[in-house]
């Protein structure tokens, strides 16, 4: 059995990405609207039936903003910590809510949904692999630096979502006030193309097939240059850019 996935989209303005089989899904993050959610799936024939869940990185709107809506019109279920449900003020209704604990792994269905904490500037954050009959999809986003966590489970993915918010030089001399340049670039803001590319080179498995470049910034990166930094050293992985304003195509590892 094969894992499907796409990015619906990636960035500041909205994060969403779709990871599933051939008859049961989850969505990482429902950071667009629930309408623009639906669009994007019916311009890639995958049928919002099969979403079995939602699951919920951080509180940031860029990741919760279509949660509710989605939740409540489709009748899916929402896993998100219990303080990342506080500090979003999320809505979910009582029947749709679930609970979930670090690195304590969730099945739906066929599907196998492991959290693990990450570094990040919100109340509880948590990145996921989903995993299939010895197939595994990783989504690296929304992390200030590297952990043992992220190598470990990035060493295990066959396909990959990675970080690769902005280019160094970019935000140095870019427009952006000094406290929000050093959050950005701290240790529990986002992933520099060169961050990104350090895990990449340190920690991917001989399987790793695929990899899309995510959540980049408009202001201080540019997907050709992500592009460019990461393409000489693929040997063998196909290299994507996430786009920020459209839904990706559907990727398959079997």
């Amino acid at each position: 059995m094969s894992l499907y996935f796409a990015s619906l989209n990636s960035g500041s303005n909205g994060n969403c990405y779709y990871i599933g089989n051939e008859t049961e899904s989850v969505l990482i993050d429902a950071g667009i609207s629930c309408r623009e959610t639906e669009k994007r799936m019916g311009h890639l024939g995958l049928d919002i039936r099969n979403i079995r869940a939602i699951f919920i990185t951080h509180e940031h709107t860029d990741h919760t903003r279509g949660a509710e809506v989605l939740s409540r019109r489709h009748n899916i279920p929402v896993y998100i910590t219990e303080a990342t449900r506080c500090s979003s003020r999320l809505m979910i209704s009582t029947g749709l809510y679930r609970n979930f604990s670090s690195n304590a792994s969730i099945h739906i269905g066929q599907l196998c949904v492991s959290p693990f904490p990450k570094q990040h500037d919100a109340s509880e954050p948590h990145s996921f692999t989903i995993s299939s009959n010895g197939l595994t999809v990783g989504v690296f986003t929304d992390i200030g630096s590297e952990c043992e966590h992220v190598s470990r489970h990035f060493s295990h993915c066959n396909a990959a979502f990675l970080e690769t918010n902005y280019d160094e030089k970019m935000l140095a001399n870019g427009r952006y006030p000094l406290h929000l340049k050093r959050r950005i670039s701290g240790l529990k803001g986002h992933l520099s193309n060169n961050q990104a590319l350090d895990i990449f080179l340190k920690h991917r498995s001989p399987q790793l097939k695929i990899l899309l470049l995510s959540h980049l910034s408009a202001e201080n990166n540019h997907p050709q240059l992500a592009y460019n930094i990461f393409h000489p050293h693929a040997n063998g992985t196909r290299i994507v850019v996430a786009s920020r304003y459209v839904e990706s195509e559907v990727y398959v590892v079997s």
